[in-house]
């Protein structure tokens, strides 16, 4: 990926939002919507994937269809000042964890947790718990998704091995 900083026009940020609703839209679809040939907006995604704009493309999966039936949010709240380079091990750790960050606020970090069922999300939790520098967690279970098609709401990586199998 180069470092220099992109340019980015009008242009771009339409091929941008066209593939962001939808990455198997063709070149010559987009090129029609926004006044291009399909060569001339090919060229402007390898210039955005090379310069680190659009930094790959997936597909978004229903969850419940990998076996994921359980959804939460966890605070976490740690001893002391826990760096984030620390929690970024202990969450790669966890296929669960779908989403990690660092946070303001009295928690220092939000986890978005996935789970078969509850069950096993009390499992992932258990597990999290056990780390050293963990004080408390806070759990908030999601009952439903009133935007179901945000990103939140599907999943862009592959449930663990296993996460289908129902006990």
């Amino acid at each position: 990926m180069n470092s220099r900083p992109a340019s980015f026009d009008e242009l771009d940020r339409k091929i941008v939002t066209a593939l962001m609703a939808n990455a198997r839209t063709s070149f010559a679809e987009i090129g029609a919507a926004v006044g291009l040939s399909s060569t001339a907006v090919k060229r402007r995604v390898d210039r955005l994937r090379e310069t680190g704009v659009i930094t790959g493309f997936t597909a978004t999966v229903r969850p419940s269809a990998l076996g994921w039936r359980t959804e939460a949010y966890v605070e976490v709240y740690c001893e002391g000042a826990a760096p984030p380079r620390r929690l970024a091990e202990v969450v790669r750790n966890h296929p669960e964890i779908a989403a990690a960050m660092t946070v303001t606020g009295g928690a220092d970090a939000l986890l978005h947790v996935r789970a078969r069922d509850v069950e096993h999300f009390e499992e992932v939790l258990e597990r999290i718990r056990q780390e050293p520098f963990i004080r408390k967690t806070i759990s908030v279970m999601v009952l439903s998704h009133l935007l179901p098609d945000s990103p939140e709401a599907g999943v862009s990586q592959p449930a663990p091995d296993g996460a289908s199998d129902v006990r």
